[in-house]
């Protein structure tokens, strides 16, 4: 019910503002009456940039849908392999003592522990395209012991709003686009970055548990959250010793080779187990290809809505408000400049990284510049929220989303806050 408010509410607003910008424009240039602003062609021509938003923006999605259908395919078939094969259920039982505790509803050795274990690994890693996949089958799994089938339960609330808030150890991604920006020292926002990410995940998990009263003062809980603790600290004092360009390849290098050696894992486990290995892919390949199928509605009525909603000036409107503000109250304003990608990035992952790169070729700023660095954070710190309720919800027909937008836009705020912050304290 909230996606629908949501929904409806973006065509709403969009309508609003091309509505205040075409009047405006009209009466500036009739009856030469002065603003707060100049009115240009761009306001005229609001409404047939909206229009042309909806076709690229179902383009877009059929585009991704298509590629999507191959990785689906692909990783569902391995994943079924680490199934029937039991390497899921072994990495599974490492960390069960903590999912048992934030997933109290999902069964001992259920599928669904290996499919949620192994998408937050993917994610951590900075390996967007494994993630997505592994996510849809860990919610396909969930849906299986959902009571309610068109409500969200509430190990599927948790699992994606702990997906959504992005937990990041290697962002492949960001450093690899930083790089091709020419940026003199791609992975300085490592750190940043790592912290950014870590507090979005606890807000995140935080806000669900307290809505589903969850103990988080658990012994094992806090085990399992200190331990992650020292794991990040001792990874980024182990990578700070590394020059900037060894410290890249060490990071894109770990994280690709951990990734292959799951699938080899996988095989191996199949093997052992003595499985047909060909056909348990092309088993679990199929639901994979079904999936992706039933993804493609949800896909573009998500986009369509956001294109228009960015098309209309809205967005704009939003941040110079913002900036108007906080230069009243004597803030910097430096960070406003980065608010775009900030807004952005629960809407549209495709959206927020266009915004991103628009900063990094942008001759007043540049990907060394403070925003250049707060959007690389922020692009880089979680995952895009709508997209993924859209996506995740829509594969297995869910509609009632309860507490999950709340909770996922409270670990963005998050985000967006820390990020702000850590850009001023590492970078001035």
């Amino acid at each position: 019910m909230v996606l629908n408010y949501i929904w409806i509410g973006f065509f709403i607003v969009a309508l609003i503002v091309a509505i205040v910008r075409t009047t405006l424009y009209f009466l500036q240039q009739g009856f030469d009456i002065s603003f707060w602003t100049t009115f240009t062609l761009a306001d005229r021509d609001v409404f047939p940039e909206m229009v042309r938003s909806t076709f690229s923006s179902a383009e877009a999605s059929i585009t991704f849908s298509i590629y999507l259908i191959g990785i689906m395919t692909l990783w569902l078939g391995i994943m079924r392999i680490g199934e029937k094969g039991g390497a899921v259920n072994m990495i599974a039982w490492l960390f069960a003592p903590f999912f048992r505790k934030i997933f109290p509803d999902v069964p001992d050795k259920h599928p669904a522990m290996g499919s949620m274990m192994m998408n937050f690994c993917a994610n951590m890693l900075g390996l967007d395209n494994a993630a997505t996949p592994l996510g849809l089958k860990a919610m396909k799994d969930l849906q299986e012991i959902n009571p309610k089938k068109e409500s969200a339960s509430d190990a599927q609330i948790m699992f994606l709003v702990l997906n959504t808030s992005g937990l990041t150890l290697v962002p492949i991604s960001i450093l690899g686009y930083r790089a091709a920006a020419n940026a003199q020292s791609p992975a300085e926002i490592f750190l940043p970055l790592l912290l950014t990410t870590f507090f979005s995940t606890i807000a995140g998990l935080i806000a669900v548990s307290i809505v589903q009263r969850i103990n988080l003062f658990n012994k094992i809980i806090l085990a399992y959250l200190t331990g992650l603790s020292l794991l990040i600290g001792g990874l980024f004092a182990f990578l700070s010793t590394l020059p900037q360009q060894q410290m890249q390849f060490v990071t894109v290098f770990t994280g690709n080779f951990i990734l292959f050696g799951f699938i080899v894992f996988f095989l191996f486990a199949g093997l052992k187990k003595k499985i047909n290995i060909y056909e348990t892919f092309i088993e679990g390949a199929k639901d994979g290809f079904q999936v992706a199928i039933t993804v493609i509605p949800y896909l573009v009525a998500m986009l369509f809505a956001i294109g228009v909603f960015r098309a209309s000036g809205a967005l704009d409107f939003i941040t110079d408000g913002i900036a108007w503000f906080f230069a009243l109250l004597g803030f910097d304003t430096r960070f406003v400049d980065g608010l775009p990608t900030a807004f952005m990035k629960p809407l549209s992952g495709s959206g927020a990284r266009g915004m991103m790169l628009e900063v990094f070729n942008n001759p007043n700023f540049g990907p060394d510049s403070f925003v250049g660095r707060l959007v690389s954070i922020v692009q880089g710190s979680t995952e895009t929220t709508f997209y993924t309720i859209a996506v995740y919800y829509g594969a297995v027909g869910i509609s009632r989303t309860r507490y999950t937008v709340t909770c996922g836009l409270i670990a963005d705020l998050t985000a967006i806050v820390a990020a702000i912050l850590l850009t001023y304290f590492f970078f001035g």
